[in-house]
Formats: structure tokens, C-alpha cells, sequence
């Protein structure tokens, strides 16, 4: 089975887009990887478009690959359209490493795209609605909210203002980990702090402005112990890749010096597990495995991206790729040894509470962060001597745990 790499990555600015359309982003992106690659659209041998919800917000709910890539000439090859909720692009990406695998072609391109800031506030809020079960949905809000009861709520520490059912989840997942491993929400502002020092390196990044730890506590209040600085925002955007056979490699005259190994990529849906139980989240066992397939260890990674829909979500993770102890990821990023020149430096884009979260682009915008890092051309955010990578991205919520969680492991 032959090597697969990264030979060319792009990325639009993540942000607020009024004037932009999925078809204008993913055109960006797009070219941008190509030009990185040095191939041309006609030499792309299969495609995998991400997106979670243009249909919701514009009805279109079919075929979207297909429309947002012909202009750019991209036609007449198999063109496969993927939705795995925020977990949609590095599914593809997957996807598309398989489809190379699999002998189908030399070069194939991974894109994620999303446009979901509108000015219809109710109807940007309802796009996450539907990322669980919804023949019982209040039921199961409920249920993951209740994950937290023990730990009060402060008054006053719930905002008034409508946002994300899913942020009162994360909240029930904070406040569980606070009760089970004494984690604060201190711990939890210096995830946030962190991740905003690092966006201010990052000229992609939604908002670029650092906050102190104590910035990040009085901020305004989303749901304990959540503060709007911990919860990534409402974003636009897209990323795209070209990976190709160690054969296309050298059919299509490419430069090896710039092509990524990808070690692996691992996709892996939950179980029924009891909440306590965090040495079976289904992140922890995709790690596992992604470990396995790449024949490293935790202790190898350079540098990571993870899923910081919030920091909670930071925080459980590095718990389950293995940087630290369970219950030990709050105390770790207070002590500075997630930030860039730490022992293992985690979102140094500014990760999704500061580059921004366009769902259905950010598991790209991940790989696109890393693959800078390994190739040394992260500027002022690099993290030095960086050699293996992983990304990890969760999707929607189904039982105590994501519905998906993709493990991708980079490598020079």
C-alpha cells in the first residue's frame, strides 16, 4: 500500500463574510492548494467536498461538491460531498487519503467550506440543532446538561443573550470533569488565554487579540463555567488540501522537499459508555489506533490542533491523546506546557476559540496549521524542530461523547 502526502494546502481567512459565498471561499482555498501544490485543476483525480449546513441556511442540500467546484474546473471526475457535523472535513480528508490508498488515482483534493454568519441570528443558532438525535433533542440536552450537577452555577454566570444549545453541553462536560478531577474554571481561562495569545501570530485567525487569564474570567458570561473568550464564534471560511501517491509524487514532478506524510487518519464513531468512563472516549481509542497506524506515541508529537469548540474540549483532549493524565489536562495548561514553547505546544493557530470555527471547514484548517508548523513556515507562531503532528476533531454529540472523532498524525 503506498505512502500518501500532502503536497499543497490553502486556507481563507476565517471570520464574518457577508459579501462571500461557499462558492467564492471554496474558490480561494482551492487555487491557493493547487498553486501550493503546483498542479493544475485537470490533473485531480477525485474530490471530497465537506459542508455541514448550506443546506439549512440556503437550501441547498444536494450536490453542493459538485456546484462549488465546477467553476473552477473540477468536472467529469468523482466528486463525493461528506457531512459528519463539525467533524466533516477531516472525515474527508480521510476519505480522500483512502480513495488514494485504494489505487484510484494519483492526486486528489480534500475541501471544506461553510458559511453560517447571518444576520437571521435564529436561524445561525438553529444550524447546530440538529447536530444530535432529534426525535428526543430536549431530552437529550437535558440529559448532557444534567452531566454537571453537583458543580453550582454562580448567579449571574448564564448570558442572557441567545447562543448554542451545545455551549450548555460543553458547560455539563466542564462542570463533570470539575467534579470528578477538582479541575476550575481558572484552568479552563488559561486554555482561552493561551489560545489568544497564539491567534495574534496568526493572520488567518478570526479575532487576533491576546487576553490575560483574568481578561478571561470577567468576560461575559455564556454558561458557567463557560465565558464568551472560551467558546469559539460563529465563523465563515474554508481550507482545502492536495495529497498524492509517493508515485503521483513523481509522475507529476513535485517537489518532495514540501510534501507531508500522513501518518495516519483515523475515523471512529462513539459507544454507550458511562460518562466516568473517559479511557473509552471515543477520541482516547482513535488515538489509540492512529498511534498505532503512525508507530509513534504520544510522546513523539511536535505539536498539535485539537477541537476546542470550547475549552472544556481542549482540556479533555489532550487528556485522551496521551499528553497528560486524566484529570491532569486543567493543571497542565495552567502551568504554560500546552503554549508554543511548552513541552507540547496545542493550537498554536488560536485554535477554534480564535481562528474560528466554519464547521465544515476546520478539520482542513487544522491540517493547514500543521502542515505549516512541519514545513518551518509558521513565522512567529512556529514551534521549533516540529517533526510529527496530530490533529484531532470531533463531530456532533450522540450518547456522553461526540458522535465522530477523526485522529489525523502528520509527518516530515
Amino acid at each position: 500500500m503506498q505512502d500518501i502526502y500532502i503536497v499543497g494546502i490553502g486556507m481563507t481567512p476565517f471570520g464574518k463574510f457577508r459579501d462571500k459565498t461557499i462558492k467564492d471561499m471554496t474558490g480561494e482555498a482551492v487555487a491557493a492548494a493547487l498553486s501550493d501544490a503546483r498542479v493544475t485543476a485537470d490533473r485531480i483525480d477525485g474530490a471530497f467536498f465537506s459542508n455541514a449546513v448550506q443546506g439549512h441556511m440556503e437550501g441547498q442540500h444536494m450536490i453542493r461538491g459538485e456546484i462549488a467546484l465546477r467553476e473552477m474546473g473540477i468536472q467529469g471526475i468523482p466528486v463525493v460531498n461528506v457531512e459528519n457535523a463539525c467533524a466533516s472535513a477531516s472525515t474527508g480528508f480521510k476519505l480522500a487519503v483512502d480513495f488514494l490508498k485504494a489505487g484510484n488515482g494519483d492526486c486528489c483534493l480534500a475541501v471544506g467550506a461553510e458559511k453560517m454568519y447571518s444576520d437571521d441570528r435564529a436561524l445561525m443558532f438553529s444550524a447546530f440543532d440538529s447536530g444530535w438525535d432529534v426525535s428526543n433533542s430536549e431530552e437529550v440536552a437535558q440529559r448532557l446538561a444534567d452531566l454537571g450537577a453537583g458543580v453550582e452555577e454562580p448567579e449571574g454566570s448564564k448570558s442572557p443573550k441567545p447562543y448554542s444549545v451545545f455551549m450548555d453541553v460543553y458547560a455539563g462536560f466542564a462542570r463533570l470533569h470539575m467534579k470528578t478531577f477538582g479541575t476550575t474554571q481558572e484552568q479552563f481561562a488559561a486554555v482561552a488565554a493561551k489560545n489568544h495569545a497564539h491567534s495574534v501570530h496568526n493572520p488567518l485567525a478570526q479575532y487576533r487579540e491576546a487576553m490575560s487569564v483574568d481578561r478571561v474570567l470577567a468576560a461575559p458570561p455564556i454558561t458557567y463555567p463557560l465565558t464568551l473568550p472560551m467558546c469559539a464564534p460563529i465563523s465563515d471560511g474554508a481550507a482545502a488540501a492536495v495529497l498524492c501517491t509517493g508515485e503521483g509524487i513523481k509522475r507529476l514532478g513535485l517537489d518532495p522537499a514540501r510534501a507531508i506524510k500522513v501518518k495516519a487518519a483515523i475515523l471512529r464513531s462513539g459507544t454507550d459508555r458511562p460518562p466516568e468512563d473517559y479511557k473509552n472516549h471515543l477520541t482516547r481509542l482513535a488515538a489509540l489506533e492512529a498511534y498505532e497506524q503512525a508507530g509513534i506515541g504520544p510522546e513523539d508529537i511536535s505539536v498539535a490542533e485539537v477541537h476546542d469548540a470550547t475549552a472544556v474540549g481542549e482540556v479533555i483532549q489532550i487528556e485522551n491523546l496521551g499528553f497528560v493524565e486524566f484529570g491532569e489536562g486543567g493543571p497542565a495548561s495552567l502551568r504554560g506546557e500546552t503554549k508554543i514553547g511548552g513541552r507540547i505546544p496545542v493550537n498554536p493557530s488560536g485554535g477554534l476559540e480564535s481562528k474560528g470555527h466554519p464547521v465544515g471547514a476546520t478539520g482542513i484548517g487544522q491540517v493547514f496549521e500543521l502542515v505549516t508548523q512541519l514545513r518551518g513556515e509558521a513565522g512567529a507562531r512556529q514551534v521549533e524542530g516540529a517533526k510529527n503532528a496530530i490533529a484531532e476533531n470531533g463531530g456532533g454529540l450522540h450518547g456522553v461523547e461526540e458522535a465522530a472523532a477523526c485522529v489525523t498524525i502528520l509527518g516530515r
